[in-house]
């Protein structure tokens, strides 16, 4: 069911829960979260080890689905939406950076970038050109046919970011995109992400350093299931939101 979406929002959480069984017990991952992200926003999401940052990460990436609540997604409900509809959704208006790379360690840079648009129906030249053109983004196109075990680790993740960008996705979400970098990699990154920003891209990304969440314009600090701190930067001082209603 499309929705229209809510003071320009591409992300829109209502009420928002998520229970696991385990045995005889339930245990809340998240308890009612309601919040809204607008179209072209960076915003990090902070919280300790079981505050529910990573089960929300994959309820927002479309990778699971709530318990109760809403998500409504660049105008479109998921909640009654089966597999093969998120899988669609996911490839159509998602991109993914993960911590560990994620790369195919046999494959070229460009054919890895290249793997997002098999099922796209674009002929393989115009694949290439548009792996290649997302390469160039990250300033890779002088390391277009090297593997993996060819490249730094700061290379290898802006692989990973051209090919969450290929298919010019509504939204980027990074998981701890600088989690497995040394200080200065992960610095390189974190300025990429803020120039993909500037080009009017829309990102969340997961982390648990709060200097890294400072690169972005809005943190959102979870803890126990529930949202506890809404922050956004104004010139360089941080404001905090209100959470009421």
């Amino acid at each position: 069911m499309s929705v229209e979406p809510q003071n320009g929002s591409i992300i829109d959480v209502r009420d928002l829960v998520k229970n696991y069984v385990m045995g005889d017990a339930v245990v809340r991952a998240l308890r009612g979260i309601s919040f809204q992200i607008q179209r072209g926003t960076y915003v990090a999401i902070m919280g300790p080890s079981g505050s529910g940052k990573t089960t929300l990460m994959d309820i927002l990436g479309c990778l699971s689905h709530p318990t109760s609540g809403t998500y409504i997604l660049n105008g479109q409900s998921i909640n009654d939406l089966d597999e093969s509809d998120l899988a669609h959704l996911r490839n159509r208006d998602i991109g993914f950076v993960f911590q560990n790379f994620n790369l195919l360690p046999r494959a070229s840079a460009l054919n890895n970038v290249e793997l997002p648009l098999l099922y796209s129906g674009l002929s393989r030249k115009e694949r290439r050109q548009r792996a290649s053109q997302a390469l160039q983004s990250v300033g890779l196109e002088d390391r277009m046919e090297h593997r993996p075990s060819e490249l730094s680790g700061g290379q290898r993740q802006r692989v990973a970011i051209a090919r969450a960008l290929v298919n010019r996705p509504a939204i980027l979400f990074a998981d701890e995109p600088t989690g497995n970098l040394d200080t200065g990699s992960g610095e390189s990154i974190l300025k990429l992400f803020e120039e993909l920003h500037e080009q009017g891209n829309t990102i969340v990304m997961v982390t648990h350093e709060r200097d890294v969440a400072e690169h972005a314009q809005r943190i959102m600090t979870f803890r126990d299931g529930m949202l506890v701190k809404d922050e956004w930067q104004n010139g360089r001082e941080w404001e905090l939101n209100s959470l009421a209603g």
